[in-house]
């Protein structure tokens, strides 16, 4: 049976919409089973377009960080993920919704963490001057692009290099190694099936 894998994301979609084209001929076996957003999220459309079930749950609707996390979870839950893949999610998870999931909750970034955390990371790799960004998957904590790191390459930074340029090269690397990552933690997975169900 394949593992199943909820996708959240907060943006355009690129990352997810590459998921999608590549995962079934990957050898791989999961499936994304539904995707979620914080809004209402252009990327989402990627879902929608291939039957794929979808969500969105907004803060501005809760009276709380906590009841949105909450709500979250309800929505993840539906689905029964094996893996919860955040997909240039913007927004810090509560700690409650990390440790019900940990760690089988991971991200992508667009840099070589620990160098530039956050939600600027290539733009702040050109702003310093740096020669040398890359890529990496992490294992999501309660901090900010803190998490264990499972996979990272470097990227070179070309003289002239705008930021939508860069972040274009970034996210093949990205891809890549998303997939290498997910290849790794669903043969776990489907091991720890199997022997679940030994008598």
């Amino acid at each position: 049976m394949a593992s199943r894998i909820v996708v959240l994301l907060s943006g355009a979609g690129t990352n997810l919409e590459a998921l999608l084209l590549s995962l079934p001929g990957s050898g791989i076996p999961a499936e994304v089973v539904a995707v979620g957003s914080d809004h209402n999220a252009p990327g989402v459309s990627y879902a929608v377009d291939r039957g794929i079930a979808t969500f969105t749950v907004s803060p501005h609707d809760y009276s709380s960080r906590e009841a949105w996390g909450t709500a979250l979870v309800e929505q993840i839950d539906t689905h029964r993920p094996d893996l919860i893949v955040l997909s240039g999610f913007m927004r810090l998870l509560p700690p409650f919704v990390v440790s019900r999931y940990s760690p089988r909750i991971i991200n992508t970034h667009p840099s070589h963490l620990p160098e530039f955390p956050g939600a600027h990371a290539v733009r702040d790799a050109l702003a310093a001057g740096a020669s040398h960004t890359g890529a990496s998957v992490i294992v999501v904590d309660e901090g900010i692009d803190t998490g264990k790191i499972l996979a990272q390459e470097r990227v070179v930074i070309e003289p002239g290099e705008t930021e939508d340029s860069l972040h274009a090269r970034i996210k093949v690397i990205e891809r890549r190694l998303l997939l290498d990552i997910l290849a790794d933690q669903i043969s776990h997975i489907t091991n720890e099936k199997a022997h679940d169900d030994l008598p």
